[in-house]
């Protein structure tokens, strides 16, 4: 039976069902609201930069590496990981291609059309679309339920990233992520908690991010790790998609509005 739709879904930050505490501070005090006081101007500012620095990205190559939990009914936690990597050409072209022990998924777009590709059935889905990286991750999200790996790589730096949410905001040192020394900050929006780990420097990167959902008193995280060419050597023909023998076109639909 031919497929009415096709998700393409890596980043569930959300694997969770109610388990064990976290060990890492009682109950109570996690879920006690942040002080008025407690956002650091400086670890927004340095959210800000990176973001404009992003945003001069012209053509790269970037990887990450997710790890995600997922939590039974009796507390034990089980972990899952799914790898994404993406060339990408601004402002309008991008091929990512993601990878689980359970499917793998390609999305291409060339500034004019939005392919969807499952190589395992050979499924594929084509929308016209004409819009900018970030309108195109907030079609897909918005319209058909298609979540982009590192989505928010490209909504920081523009006026669509707002920070009035965050309810703290700190400053947790520096770390090592591979070999790049980098700033390690830490954040507390809404049912969540999330670090960034961002390269020390004129050109700060972001390399590692986790994200801890607090609605579950599990406390499942996902861990993301982020590498990056900036020098790519992919051609143009990657952001062209052309169907393999043997390939089917399906529908996709739009999400049901409520």
């Amino acid at each position: 039976m031919v497929r009415k739709k096709l998700v393409l879904s890596l980043l569930a930050v959300v694997l969770a069902a109610p388990g064990i505490h976290a060990q890492t501070a009682p109950a109570a005090a996690a879920a006690a609201p942040a002080a008025a006081n407690a956002v650091d101007p400086a670890s927004i500012q340095a959210l800000k930069d990176m973001g404009s620095h992003l945003q001069t990205l012209k053509r790269f190559h970037v990887s990450t590496e997710l790890t995600g939990e997922r939590v039974l009914a009796d507390g034990q936690k089980l972990q899952h990981t799914a790898t994404a990597d993406m060339d990408v050409e601004r402002p309008n072209r991008l091929h990512a291609r993601m990878w689980s022990a359970r499917a793998e998924r390609e999305l291409i777009y060339d500034g004019k059309t939005v392919t969807l590709f499952t190589p395992a059935q050979k499924y594929y889905s084509t929308i016209e679309f004409s819009g900018n990286l970030g309108e195109l991750i907030k079609r897909l999200e918005d319209r058909y339920g298609v979540e982009v790996p590192l989505a928010d790589m490209f909504v920081w730096g523009t006026p669509a990233a707002t920070f009035d949410k965050i309810e703290s905001a700190m400053n947790a040192g520096q770390d090592f992520i591979g070999k790049d020394l980098c700033d390690h900050y830490a954040f507390r929006q809404g049912l969540f908690d999330w670090q960034i780990w961002i390269t020390v420097g004129d050109k700060p990167l972001p390399r590692k991010l986790v994200i801890t959902n607090r609605s579950d008193e599990a406390r499942p995280q996902s861990v993301s790790l982020i590498d990056w060419n900036l020098n790519p050597t992919f051609k143009d023909s990657v952001f062209k998609f052309t169907p393999p023998k043997g390939a089917t076109a399906v529908e996709i639909r739009p999400l049901v509005q409520k």
